[in-house]
């Protein structure tokens, strides 16, 4: 005799999944808000997310003066000198030759994919030509829709650019703040929040900073390390457009994985229509080599165990960010995907019940002293890191 469903297992299950389904549309509904309120705020938020960025380069020397005795205030204003005479001889030296090469290396990208459409309609492939043409023709099209759409806000916006100087002069002040208040931040912020608030929303946030700070950092110390490598192997090829190629090696390495697939292909295409097919075949080689190099010994040696993200999730968080908001997408999609990362597992830690039945091992002796700030999930635990919140120097404060 086959067996019956229960009707009222049936009904739990239906008013659970209702349940679940209302909650989860309401979750939803105050994402979509929030978003909202984002994108309304941009103006504010934008300079704010590019002074966070600025300050996890510019600390670790702030730090270290900090902890010299220099005063706050001297230190976050010498280390902003700094920085500013840094970008002006990053302008000078490398900006200005790499703006008065980018129409050839413009010309150069495209004529390498018509040689490439050559290939591709020869054998063996043999694609046909109207192919060819079409995929030609609409790339073509996307390309003269952006430049056209880029001349005319240059010409007729101008308020482009008021804005993006507006947002780097706001950027630079904050930077200045972040560095000379910043670890005056976490400590207020405990005091104002109520209850449980006040242990949970500090700790979040040492950990955000932290996790930001690993990711500026390592990104920017194996963007480096990758344009010196691949530039170093052009110079020797005598392919032309080297600095161009590799700054933007540098820039691209900020938008992992994709980044570096981009900057390759400009790499070799330029290196086939000046060197020809076998030059272009080593330059092939030698990206391929530098990022293993960078995947397996690079950033595992500058970023221990990295952002604790999948190379999956690493990709689809980039896409997604890319057919969001674009350039601006790409660029931030990896650390909000490793900041969401780090509130799920301080949630999933505090919603984790307690093993009973564990009990400490007299053995290991004593436990970390709770007053050190040294533990699980604390900077303190090893290395020469940030300070935890409440201790001198402490960068967390910037999340502000």
């Amino acid at each position: 005799m086959s067996a019956r469903l229960s009707s009222t297992r049936t009904r739990v299950a239906l008013r659970t999944s209702a349940r679940l389904s209302v909650e989860l549309l309401l979750i939803l509904v105050v994402l979509a808000v929030a978003l909202w309120l984002l994108g309304r705020m941009w103006s504010v938020v934008w300079p704010l997310t590019v002074g966070l960025l600025l300050t996890t380069l510019t600390w670790p020397p702030a730090r270290f003066l900090r902890r010299r005795g220099w005063p706050p205030a001297l230190a976050a204003s010498v280390v902003t000198v700094l920085f500013l005479v840094v970008a002006a001889g990053v302008v000078a030296l490398i900006a200005v030759p790499v703006s008065s090469q980018s129409g050839e290396l413009t010309d150069g990208v495209v004529e390498g994919i018509q040689r490439l459409r050559e290939w591709a309609a020869g054998p063996p492939l043999n694609i046909g030509d109207d192919q060819i043409s079409k995929a030609f023709d609409s790339a073509v099209d996307r390309a003269q829709d952006g430049v056209g759409s880029a001349v005319s806000a240059v010409v007729t916006g101008v308020s482009t650019v008021v804005n993006g100087l507006i947002t780097a002069v706001l950027a630079l002040f904050l930077m200045f703040f972040f560095l000379k208040d910043g670890p005056r931040f976490l400590p207020w912020l405990g005091r104002q929040l109520p209850g449980r608030l006040a242990t949970d929303i500090p700790e979040v946030a040492a950990r955000s900073w932290e996790t930001l700070g690993a990711f500026v950092r390592s990104q920017a110390v194996v963007g480096l390390l990758d344009a010196v490598l691949i530039g170093l192997g052009l110079w020797i090829l005598d392919v032309p457009l080297v600095l161009p190629l590799a700054v933007l090696t540098f820039v691209t390495a900020f938008v992992p994985i994709v980044g570096a697939l981009f900057a390759g292909f400009v790499a070799v295409l330029i290196a086939l229509v000046s060197n020809g097919l076998t030059d272009a075949l080593i330059v092939l080689a030698i990206i391929v080599v530098v990022q293993q190099l960078e995947g397996n010994v690079f950033q595992p040696m500058i970023q221990s165990r990295g952002l604790g993200l999948h190379a999956a999730v690493v990709l689809l968080a980039v896409t997604l960010g890319g057919s969001l908001s674009g350039i601006v997408g790409s660029l931030l999609a990896v650390p909000v995907a490793a900041l969401i990362a780090v509130v799920w597992n301080y949630v999933r830690e505090q919603l984790t019940e307690p093993d009973a039945d564990a009990a400490p091992d007299p053995s290991s002796g004593p436990g970390p002293d709770p007053s050190s700030g040294a533990g699980p999930g604390r900077p303190d635990a090893g290395t020469d890191p940030v300070p935890g919140p409440g201790e001198p120097g402490a960068p967390a404060a910037v999340l502000s």
